[in-house]
């Protein structure tokens, strides 16, 4: 009997007989503490229901919540970035690169496609954090520059997606050249009278907050996301005083008029949607 063995061995149960259980059945929010399955939480839209804390996704999860059905055609998707500086920090360029590649199976921090929304031609540039932390570098310029002629060629509206820490320095000035290459291509998208709608998740910061990312013709942002040039630990260094509460937050850039809204998950489709209609009628 099973009781009467746990009184033979003690309190303790043996290792060989303990039960493991299997990881990423369960999610825990790190803001509320909250415990739910990662099937919920996933069937959530990746957001907490008690405290509604966006957890960081990628562009695969964005791309599956815009598009219809989740069916899109990926564009440039194997533009990987070249080593023309030959940096090289704790290691070289290349190699770090190659091994993020190998790590998240993507080829640079940035994803580009085309779809539909609501029957509607759609076009969509997702930055990836973790891919060196979704920084602007030459293929995250060129993809984008790609990604609204492609918008362009569709007569569809276009939306970036920003998730970054800012220019890859690994690339110094080519990575900078990137802020006016795409600021100028999106005059193009403007010319052609299509929107850009530029959608800043948590962070968007340094080169991209400093660019594109407010070049929208609406710029939204989801719930308590970081959008900022300098983080706010810099900031607070540099000024030598206290920053106020929730500063560089998402609610605090729209109350200072740099956003025209903030949308929960559950209703960005909807919302994004509903945007493009008023552009395109």
């Amino acid at each position: 009997m099973v009781w009467f063995k746990r009184k033979l061995d003690g309190i303790q149960t043996s290792t060989k007989d303990k039960k493991e259980t299997p990881e990423g059945l369960w999610y825990k929010c790190p803001k509320c503490q909250t415990v739910v399955t990662t099937e919920d939480h996933t069937a959530s839209f990746f957001v907490c229901e008690r405290c509604s804390f966006h957890e960081r996704i990628g562009s695969e999860e964005y791309f599956q919540l815009f598009f219809d059905n989740g069916e899109y055609k990926e564009i440039d998707k194997k533009l990987k970035s070249g080593d023309p500086l030959e940096f090289e920090d704790t290691k070289k360029y290349v190699d770090r690169i190659k091994q993020t590649q190998k790590k998240t199976g993507l080829t640079d921090a940035i994803r580009t496609a085309h779809g539909k929304i609501d029957g509607q031609d759609f076009v969509i540039a997702a930055m990836d954090f973790s891919f060196i932390g979704g920084s602007l570098g030459s293929v995250m310029g060129e993809k984008i520059a790609r990604a609204i002629d492609k918008a362009i060629k569709l007569k569809a509206p276009f939306m970036i997606i920003s998730k970054s820490g800012g220019a890859r320095m690994m690339e110094a000035g080519l990575s900078l050249m990137q802020m006016a290459k795409v600021s100028a291509k999106l005059n193009q998208l403007s010319a052609a009278k299509l929107p850009y709608i530029s959608f800043l998740t948590d962070p968007t910061t340094g080169g991209v907050t400093a660019s594109f990312a407010m070049l929208g013709d609406i710029n939204i942002a989801e719930p308590d996301a970081l959008i900022a040039f300098a983080g706010p630990r810099v900031v607070k260094e540099t000024i030598g005083r206290e920053l106020p509460s929730g500063f560089q937050r998402s609610e605090f850039v729209l109350e200072h008029g740099f956003l025209d809204y903030i949308v929960d998950r559950h209703h960005l489709r909807d919302e994004v949607s509903k945007s493009i209609r008023m552009f395109m009628n």
